[in-house]
């Protein structure tokens, strides 16, 4: 299909009698077609699709249906039909009433070209644009980001299952590819074990008699992946995607012992940022946060927070569920950067900053990164010989314990994590005859004081910062962070947010831009109509405390 730009257009006049007479009092449609006029032209989305062919569903119309879809959570044949037979959404597209719309797969096509292009930004980015336009979107002041799980669309399974699944895709992708191969290579068991899926066999209850289960289909994995992998086999077969998955699965599952398949010890396996969970999401990955354990993604929502505008969604950052809150300030800045969406400040958890991410957003983006920094829990930091109590000389590069000896070593170093530090020695001739030294070190053999410091920039940064985050000024202008996690509670309950609709990365990351955007609308829709803010829940006997009580219940 080709891609004839035409605009949006203006909206025909019946459409316009028609929708003022059956929604006296508007809907989120037409409000926000009156406020933010055509959001999208067919000219954004040109690059996704050829110059020749069959002309295409206009794609402006199409990303606006998206976003529509996701406000009220209709599937894409509920979409289709709402464009076919909804006043309020043919004013909006700026339809006429007799248009008949378009086919319900149109939506998943789209979808795909979005996701093939990485263009789902653009549907997120056609919102906030509309709004900067209309003074609804203010930038320059607060912003504020936190990060929730997000299951993969495949079911969860156990290892028996994932094992056996991975093998039975594999066989199954093959037998299109290359069946007279396959026909060859298949042991006649094959087709009893692997013609259906697991989860219609019925495995043994017996430790004992899973194991067994459990090698004899890695044995048979392994004698396909031999097969396939082999200087006869046909040209093609390796480089299928289950091919690939089934060679991931078994390097992480079985070994070859004495030239028989063993199953893995789990301390012998890949790390978690590595490990395949199923055979049907590759991307999905296994993590854990605190009680919460879960199989898929996890998601960066960024908002804007000023009391005289609508709280809007400026960043959505998706990435594998093992990926840790430390490492995106950098992604989520340059993200909302090239939005020209930066803020003064950023608002976030205890998981966002470390002393390097501060230091970057300052020096790189003008921002005052803010959030609780962690404590030095290291033995050495604590007491009267804590790090803390250490003079440190930056410009002469020495540094002076609380009993006035000097150091006489300084190095640029890296630690374990790979990370820049300077190591600070003192001489064990000073040390060894201090009658403190066992108070001073942590090891009882040692015989001198070792420091590993930040850089300069980086230790100051996180000196100050502790000391501000224990002031009552700086824990009062915190509590703006916690406005976020009702943003979240917000795209769970409308769009779903922490559960994918599709699978892989790809996809999920343009399902949470979508989730964005939809956030956007329903919150300018709320903003035009003087609509209040949802106040924080408070049970009905907690509402019965007495206001000179605090929270543990201490006078």
């Amino acid at each position: 299909m080709s891609m004839q730009p035409k605009g949006s257009g203006e909206i025909p006049a019946e459409t316009v009698r028609v929708a003022r007479a059956a929604f006296p009092k508007g809907s989120l449609a037409i409000r926000v077609r009156d406020e933010l006029g055509p959001l999208f032209t067919d000219g954004e989305f040109a690059d996704l699709f050829p110059a020749r062919g069959k002309p295409a569903w206009s794609p402006g119309r199409l990303a606006l249906v998206l976003v529509l879809q996701f406000v009220e959570g209709l599937t894409d044949r509920q979409a289709a039909e709402a464009v076919r037979a909804r006043i309020d959404f043919k004013y909006a597209l700026a339809l006429d009433l007799a248009d008949p719309g378009f086919d319900f797969s149109v939506l998943s096509e789209f979808r795909d070209r979005l996701v093939e292009a990485d263009a789902g930004r653009r549907v997120l980015d056609g919102i906030l644009v509309a709004a900067r336009e209309k003074g609804l979107l203010k930038t320059t002041g607060r912003a504020r980001t936190d990060s929730t799980h997000v299951l993969s669309a495949a079911r969860e399974l156990c290892w028996l299952e994932m094992v056996a699944e991975t093998l039975r895709s594999a066989l199954n992708e093959l037998a299109l590819a290359d069946p007279d191969w396959l026909v060859e290579v298949a042991e006649p068991d094959w087709f009893r074990h692997y013609a259906t899926r697991a989860e219609d066999s019925r495995f043994p209850k017996a430790r004992t008699k899973r194991d067994e289960v459990g090698l004899r289909i890695g044995r048979d994995g392994t004698r396909l992946l031999e097969a396939v992998l082999a200087a006869d086999a046909p040209d093609g077969l390796r480089s299928l995607d289950t091919v690939e998955i089934l060679r991931q699965m078994w390097v992480q599952h079985f070994h070859l012992v004495e030239g028989e398949v063993r199953r893995r010890d789990p301390k012998d396996r890949p790390p978690g940022a590595m490990r395949l969970v199923t055979p049907y999401d590759p991307d999905a990955r296994g993590s854990v946060k605190r009680d919460t354990l879960w199989d898929g993604y996890k998601v960066h929502v960024t908002e804007t927070c000023e009391p005289d505008a609508p709280n809007l969604i400026t960043n959505m950052a998706t990435t594998v569920a093992t990926t840790p809150d430390s490492v995106m300030s950098e992604e989520i800045h340059t993200g909302l950067a090239e939005r020209e969406c930066l803020p003064g400040e950023h608002w976030v958890d205890a998981g966002y900053p470390t002393a390097a991410q501060v230091v970057a957003a300052r020096t790189e983006h003008g921002i005052d990164l803010q959030g609780p920094m962690a404590a030095n829990t290291a033995v050495s930091a604590r007491g009267p010989y804590g790090q803390d109590a250490f003079r440190i000389d930056w410009d002469n590069q020495r540094v002076t314990c609380p009993n006035g000896v000097t150091s006489t070593q300084w190095h640029h170093r890296h630690s374990q994590q790979g990370l820049p530090v300077i190591r600070v020695r003192f001489n064990p001739a000073d040390c060894r005859p201090c009658p403190q030294l066992r108070a001073c070190v942590s090891s009882p053999k040692a015989e001198r004081r070792s420091l590993n410091l930040r850089h300069r920039d980086e230790h100051e940064v996180v000196q100050a910062a502790r000391r501000e985050q224990q002031t009552d000024a700086w824990k009062d202008r915190y509590k703006i962070r916690a406005g976020v996690e009702g943003t979240i509670s917000q795209g769970v309950g409308r769009c779903g947010l922490r559960r994918s609709r599709y699978r892989g990365l790809a996809k999920t990351s343009l399902q949470h831009q979508l989730t964005g955007a939809a956030i956007n609308l329903a919150r300018i829709d709320a903003h035009l109509t003087d609509t209040p803010r949802a106040r924080t829940r408070t049970s009905h006997f907690a509402a019965l405390r007495p206001a000179e009580l605090t929270l543990d219940g201490a006078k």
